[in-house]
C-alpha cells in the first residue's frame, strides 16, 4: 500500500494511491464504510496503519479500483507525509564514495550519526534553500525508514516487524560549515527546508528486498550517483537494530540511511531522489542569497 498528503481544498489529507491517482481516506470512509484516520502520522502512532495494510491486502485494493475510477484527484499538490516527527535521525558516510565527497574515511566499526530538528522538513516540490550561512550547500537523496512502533532491543531479523514504511529522502547539509569543524555538523544540517521526505509511503509489503533498491542523487535530470543498500557500510536493519539499542524507536521516527553522493546545489537547480518503484521526490533549489 501507498500513502500520501495531499493539498486538498485548502487543507493536508491523507490519500491512498491506487496507480497514480490519491484517493482521500475520507472519500474511502464515506464510500466504503470504513474509518480510517484521515492523517498519516496519526496512523502512523496510532499503530491503525498495520490494521489498514491488512484490510488493503484482503479487500480493500479490489474496493479502492471502483472508487478510484470515480473519486480520484487529478492534478494533485503534494504536502509532507507529516510535519512532526518525534526523530529524524540521520546516518553519515554509510557508503565509501560519499566517505571520499568530503576527503573522510568511511566508518569500519559503528555507524555515525546525528540528529536533526523536526523544523527542517519540507515535502515534494517546495523549495530547497541555501542559507545565508553557507557557500556551499549539498544535496544527497536517501531511502528513509518510517517507524511504526515502539521498538527498543530489536533484533536485526525482526527489524521490519517495526516498520510503517519506506519513503525518498532528500538530506541536505551546508557542507562549507561542516568541513569548518566536524563538531558543526548539527548546525550543518538543521537550517530550514534542509530535510524533504515523501511524497509516497510505501508499506514494506510492497517491497520484495529493500538491499537491491537503487538509490539515485540527480540534480537537473543527471544522475549524479546510485547505489543499492546492500553496499552500504551499515544496512537498513544493521542501522536499525544498531540504535535500538541506545534509544528507543517511536512510532513516527524517521531514519535516513545514507546516500550514495552528495551534489553540489545552486540556485535554480532542481534535486530529485529517485529509487526504484518509487515515485520521485523532486524539490526547487532557491539561494536565499539571490532572493
Amino acid at each position: 500500500m501507498r500513502l500520501a498528503t495531499i493539498r486538498l481544498d485548502g487543507c493536508e489529507e491523507a490519500a491512498v494511491l491506487v496507480g497514480s491517482v490519491p484517493v482521500p481516506l475520507t472519500l474511502v470512509n464515506r464510500n466504503l464504510g470504513t474509518n480510517w484516520i484521515p492523517s498519516v502520522f496519526d496512523l502512523v502512532v496510532s499503530g491503525e496503519l498495520f490494521h489498514m495494510t491488512d484490510w488493503y491486502r484482503a479487500e480493500g485494493a479490489a474496493d479502492l479500483e471502483s472508487l478510484a475510477k470515480e473519486c480520484g484527484v487529478e492534478n494533485v499538490t503534494y504536502a509532507p507525509l507529516y510535519r512532526t516527527p518525534g526523530k529524524i535521525w540521520g546516518i553519515g558516510l554509510n557508503y565509501v564514495d560519499h566517505a571520499a565527497d568530503l576527503a573522510e574515511k568511511a566508518p569500519q566499526s559503528e555507524p555515525a550519526s546525528f540528529m536533526r530538528p523536526a523544523s527542517t522538513v519540507v515535502g515534494y516540490g517546495d523549495p530547497v534553500r541555501i542559507p545565508l550561512q553557507s557557500e556551499k550547500t549539498t544535496g544527497e537523496a536517501e531511502l528513509g525508514v518510517v517507524f511504526g512502533k515502539y521498538a527498543r532491543n530489536v533484533s536485526r531479523e525482526r527489524w521490519l516487524d517495526v516498520v510503517a514504511g519506506f519513503v525518498c529522502i532528500l538530506d541536505m547539509t551546508a557542507e562549507d560549515i561542516l568541513r569548518r569543524n566536524p563538531r558543526y555538523l548539527t548546525r550543518s544540517k538543521s537550517f530550514d527546508t534542509f530535510f524533504s521526505f515523501g511524497p509516497h509511503l510505501v508499506t514494506p509489503d510492497e517491497i520484495s528486498d529493500v538491499a537491491v533498491l537503487r538509490v539515485a542523487t540527480v540534480k537537473n535530470g543527471e544522475v549524479w550517483a546510485e547505489n543499492t543498500p546492500k553496499n552500504m557500510m551499515f544496512p537498513p536493519d544493521e542501522l536499525v537494530a544498531f540504535h535500538s539499542r541506545v534509544f528507543p524507536w517511536c512510532p513516527g521516527d524517521i531514519l535516513s540511511t545514507g546516500t550514495p553522493r552528495a551534489v553540489p546545489l545552486e540556485h535554480g537547480d532542481l534535486l530529485e531522489c529517485r529509487i526504484t518503484g518509487f515515485e520521485p521526490l523532486r524539490n526547487p533549489v532557491e539561494d536565499l542569497k539571490r532572493l
